[in-house]
């Protein structure tokens, strides 16, 4: 908290940049996001404590340095958890952007010639070029109709802290020595599997309705997916994947810069380096 009467007020950070969210800021209420009126929101550099925050482990596993560098540096999101997928990444960037400027080198690797290389960014074009999923088309399935949303960002990192308990579970299944324990055990992972899957599909799905009813709650959509035709469940998680990859970054076009092949690369935002 700045102290109010400090003459070095004047010299203390200003917005870098402004940011138009990919979603323009559809279906936030005023206690998430403080929407100017011209739909710009200002993103401020990182200060040295966001830099500390950033590279704390418990902090980066658990989602809390993301929430508290995006409360620090967008002060117009009022609670960075409810922020969905659809916008996160652009935020992340801008952020990058405010704080170092637009040019980053990643790590790449040439599959033909077999050689790792430094590769330069341009990072505005990145964000230039979000694009947010059209979430307003339901699917349609017989008389019902399916209607998906994004996931939040509380949502997106209790799934991946799953996913990573996950990992680490079948990491010790696989050092077991084979046997009827180790048979019972992978029995029940790939069921702790496919019932995670199953929970962030109906995550993803905001409402199912028909012309007598409209269902919200997570339970019951769970319920649904767990005890529908396979061909409906398979058509829902279609739909919910293509949403997904639709707001997703492009991968980005490398030529090298050793044997001049051309090829694409994922550009995945890893916190803990990434604001470097």
């Amino acid at each position: 908290m700045a102290i109010e009467n400090n003459p070095l007020k004047q010299y203390f950070r200003r917005p870098s940049i402004y940011l138009k969210l990919p979603s323009k800021g559809q279906g936030y209420s005023p206690d998430v996001i403080e929407m100017p009126e011209n739909g710009e929101i200002p993103i401020y550099p990182m200060t040295a404590i966001d830099e500390i925050t950033s590279k704390t482990p418990d902090s980066l596993y658990n989602g809390t340095a993301v929430a508290e560098i995006i409360r620090s540096c967008v002060p117009a999101i009022r609670d960075p958890w409810k922020i969905s997928s659809t916008d996160l990444d652009a935020i992340l960037v801008a952020v990058r952007i405010a704080t170092n400027g637009n040019d980053m080198d990643i790590e790449t690797h040439c599959p033909k010639c077999d050689e790792d290389f430094k590769y330069g960014i341009n990072l505005s074009f990145i964000l230039n070029n979000f694009v947010a999923g059209d979430y307003s088309i339901p699917v349609n399935i017989s008389d019902l109709k399916i209607k998906f949303r994004p996931l939040n960002y509380k949502e997106l990192t209790e799934n991946a802290v799953r996913q990573f308990e996950i990992q680490r579970a079948l990491a010790v299944l696989t050092a077991m020595e084979e046997g009827p324990e180790k048979d019972k055990k992978s029995s029940d992972m790939f069921k702790t599997i496919a019932f995670s899957t199953l929970e962030i599909i109906a995550s993803t799905i905001d409402s199912i309705s028909n012309d007598e009813f409209t269902v919200t709650e997570k339970a019951y959509i769970l319920d649904f997916l767990q005890n529908a035709d396979k061909r409906v469940a398979e058509k829902i998680k279609e739909k919910s994947l293509s949403l997904r990859e639709t707001t997703q970054m492009k991968p980005l076009n490398i030529k090298c810069s050793g044997c001049g092949h051309d090829y694409e690369q994922m550009f995945t935002l890893n916190v803990s380096d990434f604001f470097v």
